[in-house]
């Protein structure tokens, strides 16, 4: 008996239990009887009720949500290739549209893909490249080495600020009936393909080595200017040691000179000692041990020999 009673109120129990469910705070409830929706959604936290069995309970986010597209190889308005990888931000404004036209998130990601690689794709093909990868027209900054360098950047009309507003507001006036908004929309990488890059690879090398043979250039041109200076110097140092010596010898000279005249103007006997002194030193750097000199009775030697004088 106590069997009886006991499964028909746990059925009861169960039947009532299905009847409640709970909304979370991140949470908005569409409430579907049959497959359709029946009344309002419920955005309120909190216990709730509906019919029990009849009526099941579908919660969405009222969070923001991310839409990460994949990267797109996408070409410019001047047929040149680049990678765009895009990523977006999106929430759930009216949850029973949403539920009529996506049924849940997986539906809502499919269709985003659609609509948000497709405005990138028609946003990118009317720019030029330069448009996408810059977005003002900042001066170039140039390195130590480039302040000589007068080439400046291609200026821009739009930009990629621009191009992404342009992206934002084609994809929401597309998702306006889904009842989904998307609130932002970012460009996360955007990158050349390998063909590009390596022309700007090339041309990077190409500016590095104008710039090193720029220096080496330079650097031969200092060498010569030293090596000019040093000759110069060098000169120099040359003609004024060699003018020094000469005016050291010419002060010489004339020292010499005045010791010789001043020889001369001494008296007669110190004048004769002098002469035969400087006789006799005149006949040793001449003459040798094997030399013959034949000499007239009128030469000097023999007046000092003879004491005339």
């Amino acid at each position: 008996m106590n069997r009886l009673i006991i499964i028909p109120v746990a059925i009861l129990v169960l039947i009532l239990l299905n009847g409640m469910y709970v909304v979370q705070e991140p949470h908005q409830v569409i409430i579907t009887q049959f497959g359709k929706p029946v009344g309002d959604p419920v955005n309120t936290p909190g216990l709730k009720f509906k019919l029990p069995l009849i009526q099941k309970v579908h919660r969405f986010e009222k969070r923001f949500l991310e839409w990460d597209g994949d990267p797109n190889q996408l070409p410019t308005r001047d047929k040149r290739f680049i990678w765009v990888d895009t990523y977006a931000r999106w929430r759930i404004t009216d949850p029973l549209l949403y539920f009529q036209r996506l049924k849940n998130e997986m539906g809502a990601q499919t269709r985003l893909d659609d609509i948000i690689d497709g405005e990138v794709r028609n946003a990118i093909a009317k720019y030029d490249v330069v448009e996408v990868v810059r977005s003002s027209n900042r001066e170039a900054q140039q390195s130590e080495e480039l302040v000589d360098d007068n080439s400046t950047l291609e200026p821009i009309v739009s930009g990629r600020n621009v191009i992404r507003e342009e992206v934002l507001a084609a994809a929401r006036s597309r998702t306006s009936d889904l009842g989904i908004e998307i609130l932002d929309v970012e460009f996360k990488r955007i990158n050349y393909v390998a063909e590009v890059q390596r022309k700007v690879y090339e041309r990077m090398v190409a500016e590095r080595e104008r710039i090193a043979d720029r220096f080496r250039s330079e650097g031969q041109g200092e060498a010569f200017r030293i090596r000019g200076e040093k000759d110069r110097d060098l000169l120099r140092i040359s003609s004024e040691a060699y003018r020094t010596a000469q005016e050291i010898k010419g002060k010489a000279d004339a020292e010499a000179t005045r010791i010789y005249a001043a020889a001369y103007d001494r008296s007669a006997d110190t004048r004769s000692f002098y002469e035969f002194i400087k006789t006799m030193e005149t006949y040793r750097t001449v003459l040798d041990g094997q030399s013959t000199l034949v000499l007239s009775t009128d030469a000097d030697i023999y007046h000092y020999l003879k004491g005339d004088r």
